[in-house]
């Protein structure tokens, strides 16, 4: 995985409203405004916090008539664990 996705990917990651959004979507794809009845902030922060995930990758939004739902990207989940994965292994493999 190139260094500046990982970048965007943790980056992303490291905000705790962020990884909320990245949970409720585990249940499936939902839109901005069932995302906003969630949380105690603007719709225009929650709109942002989708873009930082998007940009990373880790959330896509399509157009569906007027909805336009979001949903993870597992594509992007699972390079990112494979690389986690390869580092743990690689660690251990040097007795850490």
């Amino acid at each position: 995985m190139a260094k500046d996705a990982l970048d965007r990917i943790f980056a992303a990651l490291a905000d705790p409203t962020r990884r909320e959004i990245m949970l409720r979507l585990v249940a499936g794809d939902t839109t901005l405004t069932d995302l906003t009845a969630s949380f105690a902030i603007s719709t225009q922060a929650v709109w942002r916090h989708l873009q930082v995930l998007e940009q990373a990758g880790l959330i896509s939004r399509s157009r569906n008539a007027q909805r336009r739902p979001c949903r993870l990207e597992s594509v992007t989940l699972d390079d990112t664990a494979q690389w986690l994965l390869a580092l743990s292994t690689a660690g251990r493999a040097r007795g850490g």
